[in-house]
């Protein structure tokens, strides 16, 4: 079965959120969809007035639909410049928020990918080769990421177990969907950077276990690896106690 893949125009770091499927749900209204296409296409802030005509509904209908749309998240509201309608008050506008909004099923992080790689293109050391670069530069978005979390969740000393605990959770934010095999052992049921993975999977699968190995020395897990497992159906590498 291939991805279900829906955009918008905020790619969530969870992959599937409960804020990003709302937002989309919201468009599943021909009036918020077609309130929402045309405040994109307006380019600047847009009044209830407008958006109601814009639709073929009453003001206070479309006053309705446009605040579930800011609910959403979809659009921010204002009220516009100039002099005031009534007394104290401006009217209220409404523009799109600048996020995008993405839900995929199984998640999919290609930002993350392409990130790597165009710091990797920027960043390239002399005598270094473009794959050497691409590595490195995975390691060290690994090794941050593995020292926020540490900073962030403060574990102490981490054993095998705890640390590979303290992996899952952030690797799930990433996608990775990871499953625990066995107390020292999990394996990564989805990778985020498919299907490119599978036009380049020494490329790509260089990466995630670069990307992963970093993490975990930033999160200071000696005692796990990050080991690539080829021809495993899922993601290429595993975490599991260092050998």
């Amino acid at each position: 079965m291939g991805d279900i893949v829906v955009y918008v125009t905020v790619s969530d770091p969870d992959g599937l959120d409960v804020p990003s499927i709302a937002a989309v749900a919201a468009l599943d209204d021909d009036l918020r969809r077609g309130m929402y296409a045309y405040a994109r296409r307006a380019r600047r802030p847009v009044t209830r007035d407008e958006a109601a005509a814009a639709v073929g509904i009453s003001r206070k209908l479309a006053a309705f639909h446009l605040d579930k749309l800011v609910a959403a998240g979809l659009l921010r509201f204002g009220f516009a410049a100039g002099p005031v309608v009534k007394v104290g008050r401006r009217p209220k506008v409404y523009e799109p928020v600048d996020e995008s909004i993405q839900v995929q099923l199984p998640a999919r992080r290609h930002e993350v990918l392409a990130g790597i790689l165009a710091e990797a293109v920027l960043a390239e050391g002399t005598g270094e080769t473009a794959r050497d670069a691409v590595r490195r530069v995975a390691g060290e978005r690994g090794f941050a990421a593995g020292e926020e979390e540490r900073a962030r969740t403060r574990p102490g000393r981490l054993g095998v177990e705890r640390a590979l605990t303290v992996a899952e959770g952030v690797l799930r934010r990433y996608g990775f969907e990871p499953s625990r095999d066995t107390r020292t052992c999990v394996r990564l049921r989805n990778c985020p950077f498919h299907p490119l993975a599978a036009e380049a999977p020494e490329l790509v699968c260089g990466i995630n276990q670069a990307f992963l190995s970093g993490f975990l020395a930033g999160v200071r897990a000696g005692n796990v690896e990050a080991a690539l497992v080829p021809g495993a159906a899922e993601c290429c590498v595993e975490l599991r106690q260092a050998r």
